[in-house]
């Protein structure tokens, strides 16, 4: 069936954005947390699994990481979960302890120090990923307190989600606002879009949960449009979007979203602030808000003692190899300009291997191969 521009998701984006200060609690503690999955969809649909060519080296040197920098930038899988951060709010302090399990993933990057992570070390990259967790104890809630923050004098995403009214937190002799980790993942992403011969794309729910908000992106140099539908239970169907958008609207409807999914509007502004320039650059993509109970299941949290309220708001995105983008990799290849394909980042390998897959006969072009053979150099961190 064909959903566009659904009543339900009218309705969603034009209520006005409710205030989100944050208000008295009767229970010692409150726990928000905002998160991303990022995935590619092979022509079928169902989720790749990549490493991506290029990817944001930002992160501050005092992050944590598992294994070497290198590891992440190789590691195969079919999801990166990026970013999650957690705060904590608080009227008085308190001292809690924080679990997070991963049971089809592993947690790659952290900050402040845990006080445990599984695995604890990497050898050659696995197969599959499994089995991770990671556990902070005695996390000390402190409102009232202005710590001196850890710092770098080069620019990066990771501090833009320090906006925000939560409490400072200390763990050992490290302060921070919130809780950062992020991870790679094998669990399959349920959404499964697959553009068709008219120029439309079906999305299929494979999953067991309703998704209430589903958008359809394209960035196709510099123009930008959407479509969005809403409780996508099977299937929808959506037009190509007309290229007659801008993102700032875009922007004030996932703040919307976000804001009455449950996260404080300073939270949803420190998400949109870290993450808008790559939800929103080229090429399309589906942009949904994942099922708190998709969310509990693929990463299940344990907060002791318990919160008087936990809202846990993950967004994901599934990447596509839209026409647009097909086009785009044939002419530079054409061309034989390995700086373009360079610039198409982290997604050029799965969608040249999808390519191959679907033209009989297609042959690497020159330019390709060489981007493919260059080795690839962590982009390290920021100091």
């Amino acid at each position: 069936m064909k959903l566009i521009f659904s009543p339900a998701a009218i309705l969603l984006f034009t209520t006005p954005l409710i205030s989100a200060e944050l208000r008295e609690e009767r229970q010692p503690i409150v726990v928000h947390e905002w998160g991303t999955f990022t995935s590619v969809a092979t022509e079928t649909g169902n989720p790749a699994r990549w490493a991506p060519l290029s990817g944001p080296g930002d992160l501050p040197c005092f992050v944590a990481r598992l294994g070497p920098p290198s590891f992440k930038d190789v590691a195969s899988g079919l999801v990166r979960m990026e970013t999650p951060v957690l705060y904590f709010y608080a009227k008085s302090p308190a001292t809690v302890s924080v679990r997070v399990g991963f049971p089809e993933g592993w947690i790659t990057e952290w900050y402040p120090n845990a006080t445990r992570v599984s695995p604890e070390s990497v050898g050659a990259t696995p197969r599959r990923f499994s089995d991770g967790q990671i556990r902070w104890d005695n996390v000390q809630v402190m409102p009232g307190q202005n710590p001196h923050l850890p710092v770098t004098q080069g620019a990066s995403h990771y501090f833009a989600a320090r906006e925000t009214d939560s409490s400072p937190i200390r763990i050992g002799d490290q302060w921070e606002k919130l809780i950062f980790y992020r991870g790679v993942a094998d669990f399959s992403i349920p959404l499964r879009p697959v553009i068709t011969s008219e120029g439309r794309v079906k999305i299929t729910n494979a999953g067991p949960e309703g998704f209430g908000t589903v958008i359809l992106f394209e960035n196709r140099e510099g123009r930008m449009g959407y479509r969005l539908t809403s409780n996508v239970k099977t299937t929808a169907e959506l037009d190509f979007p007309e290229l007659t958008g801008n993102i700032a609207e875009l922007r004030d409807r996932l703040a919307n979203v976000l804001v009455e999914s449950g996260l404080y509007k300073k939270e949803a502004d420190a998400m949109l602030e870290t993450w808008s320039d790559s939800w929103f650059e080229e090429g399309m993509r589906l942009i949904y808000l994942v099922p708190r109970e998709m969310v509990d299941r693929v990463l299940p949290l344990d907060v002791q003692p318990s919160p008087s309220a936990v809202a846990r708001v993950f967004v994901g995105r599934v990447e596509m190899l839209s026409p647009g983008t097909h086009q785009r990799i044939d002419s530079l290849a054409a061309a034989n300009d390995v700086k373009g394909l360079q610039q198409i980042g982290r997604f050029l390998g799965p969608f040249v291997m999808q390519m191959e897959r679907t033209e009989a006969g297609r042959q690497r072009p020159a330019a390709i191969q060489s981007v493919f053979r260059s080795p690839r150099v962590s982009p390290g961190c920021v100091n």
